[in-house]
Protein backbone atom coordinates (compact mmCIF):
# COMPACT_ATOMS: atom_id res chain seq x y z
CA UNK A 1 0.00 0.00 0.00
CA UNK A 2 1.31 3.46 -0.89
CA UNK A 3 1.71 5.75 2.09
CA UNK A 4 0.92 9.42 1.44
CA UNK A 5 4.01 11.30 2.57
CA UNK A 6 2.75 14.88 2.92
CA UNK A 7 -0.27 16.09 4.87
CA UNK A 8 -1.62 19.61 4.47
CA UNK A 9 -3.06 20.87 7.77
CA UNK A 10 -5.35 23.90 8.24
CA UNK A 11 -6.49 25.70 11.40
CA UNK A 12 -9.48 28.04 11.11
CA UNK A 13 -11.36 29.92 13.82
CA UNK A 14 -14.85 30.49 12.37
CA UNK A 15 -16.10 33.29 14.60
CA UNK A 16 -19.01 32.04 16.74
CA UNK A 17 -19.65 29.32 14.14
CA UNK A 18 -21.59 31.80 12.00
CA UNK A 19 -21.64 32.15 8.20
CA UNK A 20 -21.09 28.44 7.56
CA UNK A 21 -21.87 28.74 3.85
CA UNK A 22 -19.17 31.40 3.51
CA UNK A 23 -16.72 29.29 5.52
CA UNK A 24 -17.35 26.39 3.14
CA UNK A 25 -16.64 28.74 0.23
CA UNK A 26 -13.35 29.81 1.84
CA UNK A 27 -12.29 26.19 2.36
CA UNK A 28 -13.25 25.12 -1.17
CA UNK A 29 -12.04 28.09 -3.23
CA UNK A 30 -9.11 29.81 -1.49
CA UNK A 31 -5.87 28.09 -2.48
CA UNK A 32 -4.31 26.00 -1.02
CA UNK A 33 -7.15 25.21 1.40
CA UNK A 34 -9.06 22.90 -0.99
CA UNK A 35 -6.14 20.45 -0.78
CA UNK A 36 -6.33 20.13 3.02
CA UNK A 37 -6.03 16.65 4.52
CA UNK A 38 -6.74 17.73 8.11
CA UNK A 39 -8.70 20.79 9.25
CA UNK A 40 -9.02 21.90 12.87
CA UNK A 41 -11.83 24.35 13.62
CA UNK A 42 -12.58 26.53 16.63
CA UNK A 43 -15.70 28.41 17.81
CA UNK A 44 -17.93 25.81 16.18
CA UNK A 45 -21.13 23.96 17.04
CA UNK A 46 -22.07 20.43 16.02
CA UNK A 47 -24.40 21.39 13.17
CA UNK A 48 -21.94 23.79 11.58
CA UNK A 49 -19.18 21.21 11.84
CA UNK A 50 -21.38 18.59 10.19
CA UNK A 51 -22.25 20.91 7.31
CA UNK A 52 -18.62 21.81 6.61
CA UNK A 53 -17.45 18.19 6.86
CA UNK A 54 -20.17 16.94 4.52
CA UNK A 55 -19.44 19.70 2.00
CA UNK A 56 -15.77 18.70 1.99
CA UNK A 57 -16.37 14.94 2.13
CA UNK A 58 -14.39 14.60 5.35
CA UNK A 59 -14.71 12.59 8.57
CA UNK A 60 -15.24 14.71 11.67
CA UNK A 61 -15.42 14.85 15.44
CA UNK A 62 -16.66 17.77 17.53
CA UNK A 63 -16.83 18.48 21.27
CA UNK A 64 -18.49 21.48 22.97
CA UNK A 65 -16.75 23.58 25.60
CA UNK A 66 -19.36 26.11 26.77
CA UNK A 67 -22.63 27.80 25.94
CA UNK A 68 -21.25 31.12 24.77
CA UNK A 69 -23.29 34.24 25.69
CA UNK A 70 -22.51 35.96 22.36
CA UNK A 71 -22.86 32.97 20.08
CA UNK A 72 -26.64 32.52 20.55
CA UNK A 73 -26.14 28.77 20.11
CA UNK A 74 -26.52 25.69 22.26
CA UNK A 75 -22.80 24.94 22.29
CA UNK A 76 -19.42 26.32 21.34
CA UNK A 77 -16.26 24.24 20.89
CA UNK A 78 -13.62 22.65 18.67
CA UNK A 79 -13.62 20.17 15.80
CA UNK A 80 -11.23 17.98 13.81
CA UNK A 81 -11.97 17.13 10.16
CA UNK A 82 -9.98 14.52 8.24
CA UNK A 83 -9.83 12.98 4.77
CA UNK A 84 -8.68 9.83 6.58
CA UNK A 85 -10.65 7.63 9.00
CA UNK A 86 -10.92 8.85 12.60
CA UNK A 87 -10.46 5.75 14.74
CA UNK A 88 -10.54 7.34 18.22
CA UNK A 89 -11.42 10.69 19.77
CA UNK A 90 -11.38 12.48 23.12
CA UNK A 91 -12.49 15.67 24.80
CA UNK A 92 -9.53 17.07 26.71
CA UNK A 93 -10.44 19.52 29.46
CA UNK A 94 -7.90 22.32 29.86
CA UNK A 95 -7.20 23.86 33.27
CA UNK A 96 -8.78 27.08 34.55
CA UNK A 97 -12.35 28.28 34.34
CA UNK A 98 -11.69 31.76 33.08
CA UNK A 99 -13.13 35.21 33.42
CA UNK A 100 -16.53 36.64 34.23
CA UNK A 101 -18.14 34.31 31.67
CA UNK A 102 -16.75 31.23 33.46
CA UNK A 103 -15.46 29.95 30.12
CA UNK A 104 -14.15 26.38 29.96
CA UNK A 105 -11.39 25.74 27.41
CA UNK A 106 -10.88 22.36 25.75
CA UNK A 107 -8.94 20.59 23.04
CA UNK A 108 -10.72 18.14 20.76
CA UNK A 109 -8.44 15.18 20.03
CA UNK A 110 -8.70 12.64 17.21
CA UNK A 111 -6.55 9.69 16.21
CA UNK A 112 -6.43 9.47 12.42
CA UNK A 113 -5.33 6.48 10.38
CA UNK A 114 -3.34 7.64 7.34
CA UNK A 115 -3.07 4.42 5.37
CA UNK A 116 -1.48 2.34 8.17
CA UNK A 117 0.03 5.23 10.14
CA UNK A 118 -1.65 6.64 13.28
CA UNK A 119 -1.56 10.42 13.68
CA UNK A 120 -2.89 12.15 16.80
CA UNK A 121 -4.51 15.53 16.06
CA UNK A 122 -5.63 18.25 18.49
CA UNK A 123 -7.86 21.25 17.82
CA UNK A 124 -7.12 23.72 20.61
CA UNK A 125 -8.50 27.08 21.72
CA UNK A 126 -6.55 28.48 24.66
CA UNK A 127 -7.73 31.19 27.05
CA UNK A 128 -7.67 34.82 25.93
CA UNK A 129 -5.40 37.58 27.18
CA UNK A 130 -8.25 39.04 29.25
CA UNK A 131 -9.25 35.69 30.77
CA UNK A 132 -6.01 34.23 32.10
CA UNK A 133 -2.38 35.08 32.71
CA UNK A 134 0.36 33.79 30.35
CA UNK A 135 1.48 31.26 32.98
CA UNK A 136 -1.98 29.68 32.98
CA UNK A 137 -2.04 29.60 29.18
CA UNK A 138 1.27 27.74 29.30
CA UNK A 139 -0.34 25.24 31.67
CA UNK A 140 -3.14 24.72 29.16
CA UNK A 141 -0.55 24.02 26.46
CA UNK A 142 1.28 21.61 28.76
CA UNK A 143 -1.95 19.72 29.40
CA UNK A 144 -2.12 19.01 25.66
CA UNK A 145 1.55 18.05 25.60
CA UNK A 146 1.04 15.60 28.46
CA UNK A 147 -1.94 13.99 26.75
CA UNK A 148 0.03 13.67 23.50
CA UNK A 149 3.15 12.21 25.12
CA UNK A 150 2.25 8.63 24.28
CA UNK A 151 1.87 9.30 20.53
CA UNK A 152 4.79 9.32 18.11
CA UNK A 153 3.14 11.50 15.43
CA UNK A 154 1.20 14.51 16.69
CA UNK A 155 -0.38 17.60 15.13
CA UNK A 156 -1.61 20.42 17.38
CA UNK A 157 -3.39 23.33 15.74
CA UNK A 158 -5.66 26.12 16.79
CA UNK A 159 -6.20 29.57 18.20
CA UNK A 160 -3.55 29.88 20.90
CA UNK A 161 -4.41 33.48 21.83
CA UNK A 162 -0.64 33.89 22.15
CA UNK A 163 2.56 33.66 20.16
CA UNK A 164 4.94 32.99 23.03
CA UNK A 165 3.11 29.84 24.12
CA UNK A 166 4.71 28.18 21.10
CA UNK A 167 7.91 27.92 23.12
CA UNK A 168 6.20 25.28 25.28
CA UNK A 169 5.71 23.08 22.23
CA UNK A 170 9.27 23.63 21.01
CA UNK A 171 10.56 22.64 24.47
CA UNK A 172 8.44 19.51 24.14
CA UNK A 173 10.19 18.50 20.92
CA UNK A 174 7.74 19.93 18.40
CA UNK A 175 8.41 21.70 15.11
CA UNK A 176 6.82 25.15 14.88
CA UNK A 177 6.36 25.88 11.15
CA UNK A 178 4.01 28.82 11.72
CA UNK A 179 6.35 30.68 14.10
CA UNK A 180 7.33 33.41 11.63
CA UNK A 181 4.01 33.86 9.85
CA UNK A 182 2.52 37.34 9.73
CA UNK A 183 -0.44 38.44 11.80
CA UNK A 184 -3.45 36.13 11.86
CA UNK A 185 -5.75 38.26 14.05
CA UNK A 186 -5.66 42.06 14.11
CA UNK A 187 -1.94 42.65 14.75
CA UNK A 188 -1.09 39.31 16.35
CA UNK A 189 0.21 35.93 15.15
CA UNK A 190 -1.99 33.76 17.37
CA UNK A 191 -3.11 30.86 15.15
CA UNK A 192 -0.53 28.08 14.99
CA UNK A 193 0.29 24.52 14.01
CA UNK A 194 2.83 22.36 15.85
CA UNK A 195 4.22 19.01 14.68
CA UNK A 196 5.87 16.15 16.58
CA UNK A 197 7.62 13.18 14.96
CA UNK A 198 7.30 14.40 11.40
CA UNK A 199 10.11 14.53 8.86
CA UNK A 200 12.41 17.41 8.07
CA UNK A 201 10.90 20.36 6.20
CA UNK A 202 10.43 20.09 2.46
CA UNK A 203 13.33 20.92 0.12
CA UNK A 204 14.59 24.49 -0.10
CA UNK A 205 12.14 26.74 -1.91
CA UNK A 206 9.07 24.68 -1.03
CA UNK A 207 6.57 26.70 1.00
CA UNK A 208 5.68 24.90 4.24
CA UNK A 209 3.16 27.32 5.77
CA UNK A 210 0.99 30.29 4.91
CA UNK A 211 -2.06 32.41 5.70
CA UNK A 212 -5.25 32.90 3.67
CA UNK A 213 -6.37 36.51 4.06
CA UNK A 214 -9.79 36.55 2.37
CA UNK A 215 -12.23 34.97 4.83
CA UNK A 216 -15.41 36.48 3.31
CA UNK A 217 -16.22 38.05 6.67
CA UNK A 218 -16.38 34.70 8.49
CA UNK A 219 -13.88 35.55 11.19
CA UNK A 220 -11.52 37.96 12.88
CA UNK A 221 -8.87 35.23 12.45
CA UNK A 222 -7.32 34.14 9.16
CA UNK A 223 -7.01 30.45 8.26
CA UNK A 224 -3.45 29.15 8.58
CA UNK A 225 -1.99 26.12 6.80
CA UNK A 226 1.16 24.09 7.17
CA UNK A 227 2.69 20.98 5.60
CA UNK A 228 3.47 17.92 7.71
CA UNK A 229 5.90 15.48 6.11
CA UNK A 230 5.50 11.89 7.30
CA UNK A 231 8.81 10.32 8.35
Amino acid sequence: MTVHRVLRVVTYNVKFGKHIDRAISVLTTRAPLPGADIIVLQEMDAEGTRRIAEALGMSWVYYPAVVHPKAARQDFGNAVLSRWPIIADEKLMLPYIAGMRSSQRIATAATILVDTIRVRVYSAHLGTQTEIRPSKRREQANTILANAAGYSLVIVGGDMNSHGVGKEFVAGGYQWPTEHNGFTSTFFNWDHIFLKGFGAPLPDGAKVTGIVRDTLGTSDHDPVWAVARLP
